[in-house]
């Protein structure tokens, strides 16, 4: 009996090396995969720029730093790198777009000089008619609070005040702004939830965290341009 159970822990204790073996396996085979999908999506950025008329650089020195403050940037910050910045015309409205980098503190091997691992964020901005006071919306969260996000602007529209936070300085724009189509074109549109937005004077920009690709850049800018399709003129005027 004592050798039958020896053996059994024996097989069970190879099961359970040869599985974790396989886990690990299949991670480098996903992390390589994941590697060269990213790889390739920045290598057509290049080739997208050239396509359409677009400028690109790979690295551009300085060039996030105006963006402190919006979406995933930083508060502050001095010479920081917009990677693969863009820039143009789409549907007719001047656009750019760039991911930001920063190491997660978080990350590492917790020693001193420890590699610590890139967290990327990708953001997008597009023109709009006219300037507007700051504005953002996005979706809420439980930890607002803890975040210190004062008080929120609701619309008295119980289904849209459940689904998106909205923060601004100008209740009356943001109210102006948020009737009638674009308030309905959020509500309906997939990409709303997962695509926050934010004004910030005469640009209307979202984000997501991830790596650049051709593909986002389609896709986000199409969907700035049919927000900013449903935004009154006067609105801009008024804010």
């Amino acid at each position: 009996m004592d050798q039958l159970i020896g053996t059994l822990v024996k097989v069970l204790l190879f099961a359970f090396v040869a599985g974790m073996f396989t886990l690990v396996i299949r991670g480098f085979v996903r992390s390589g995969q994941e590697g060269r999908r990213i790889r390739k999506g920045w290598a057509e950025l290049e080739r997208t720029a050239g396509a359409r008329g677009w400028t690109y650089e790979r690295r551009a020195a300085g060039r996030a730093t105006e963006y402190c403050g919006v979406g995933p940037m930083p508060g502050s910050g001095d010479n920081l790198t917009a990677w693969h910045h863009m820039t143009g015309e789409f549907r007719g409205r001047s656009f750019g777009c760039f991911e930001y980098r920063y190491a997660n503190p978080l990350s590492g091997s917790g020693r001193p000089g420890g590699a610590k691992e890139l967290t990327f964020e990708s953001v997008f901005l597009v023109s709009a008619p006219g300037s507007g006071p700051f504005l953002q919306v996005g979706r809420p969260g439980r930890m607002d609070v803890l975040m210190g996000r004062g008080p929120r602007t609701l619309l008295g529209v119980p289904e849209f005040d459940d689904r998106f936070r909205v923060d601004t300085h100008d209740d009356a724009f943001a109210r102006n702004l948020l009737d009638g189509e674009l308030r309905a074109f959020l509500l309906s549109d997939d990409r709303a939830p997962k695509n926050p937005l934010r004004v910030r004077d005469d640009e209307l920009f979202t984000w997501y965290t991830g790596t650049l690709s051709p593909q986002a850049v389609e896709e986000r800018l199409n969907y700035l341009c049919d927000v900013l399709d449903r935004i009154p003129a006067q609105t801009w005027a008024a804010g």
